[in-house]
């Protein structure tokens, strides 16, 4: 009753009214997958996938506030089957289920998630970008990020079966910052996405982001950042728009 009281009303068109009244030019829409689609574990038949209308309707919606508003949408997958990181309050993730890593089935469910997503959205000019997962945070047994770099090729690969349109959005390991083996890019519309919290607001902080969007003549989006002061806020925003890089708050 919360969680369905809580979708319906936590974000309404009048906040999207509020948003392009401040200025703002997109939203990102963090999406959780069970919206959309049943774990696996409740799958009738194993390795199948259920679509449920929920997830689509709500995002449809939002997308028709947006574009009457002409305003971008970013789809970002904030919650991915078995979720992709240990932190259980950004990924709903489950120490007694497999995780997004250790289970192909989670894998195949995300990349066909993308797929739906994809062929729904194709022809629409407001969507802004596919975000193809949030905040990985997993220490893979490689040691390496071969793994985050393998499914994020499916993934793109999927959605490009259904979409050549619009761009595809890129997270680092480590809450989103570590882009070691994820390069170079494999997609000719692509940009690397970092996130942005409780540090400095210096040109250093930023430095690996403007040296791999130099180094790789890739596009990087500061696509999260909040949680402090009106002051570092302010600061963030010169910072980013000295260094031509977009930013979205969380």
């Amino acid at each position: 009753l919360f969680y369905d009281s809580w979708l319906g009303s936590h974000f309404r068109e009048i906040d999207v009214d509020s948003m392009k009244s401040w200025g703002y030019n997109f939203v990102r829409a963090a999406l959780h997958y069970k919206w959309f689609t049943l774990p696996i574990e409740e799958e009738p038949v194993p390795g199948e996938n259920s679509w449920l209308e929920k997830g689509f309707a709500l995002t449809d919606s939002l997308l028709r506030w947006c574009s009457a508003r002409e305003m971008y949408l970013i789809l970002d997958l904030h919650g991915a089957p078995g979720g992709q990181g240990k932190e259980a309050s950004i990924s709903d993730y489950d120490p007694s289920k497999p995780a997004l890593w250790e289970s192909q089935a989670n894998k195949d469910k995300t990349i066909a998630l993308w797929r739906k997503l994809a062929g729904r959205y194709s022809r629409e000019p407001w969507i802004g970008g596919y975000d193809l997962i949030n905040e990985t945070n997993w220490s893979f047994p490689e040691g390496n990020n071969s793994k985050l770099r393998e499914l994020m090729v499916n993934i793109t690969k999927a959605i490009r079966e259904e979409d050549k349109n619009h761009l595809i959005i890129v997270e680092g390991n480590g809450f989103a910052n570590d882009f070691s083996g994820l390069t170079p890019p494999w997609d000719s519309n692509m940009a690397y996405s970092f996130h942005k919290y409780w540090n400095y607001n210096t040109a250093e902080s930023i430095r690996f982001a403007t040296n791999l969007r130099n180094n790789q003549q890739v596009p990087v989006w500061l696509g999260e950042s909040g949680e402090n002061s009106n002051a570092w806020f302010t600061e963030l925003i010169a910072l980013c728009e000295k260094n031509r890089i977009g930013w979205a708050f969380w």
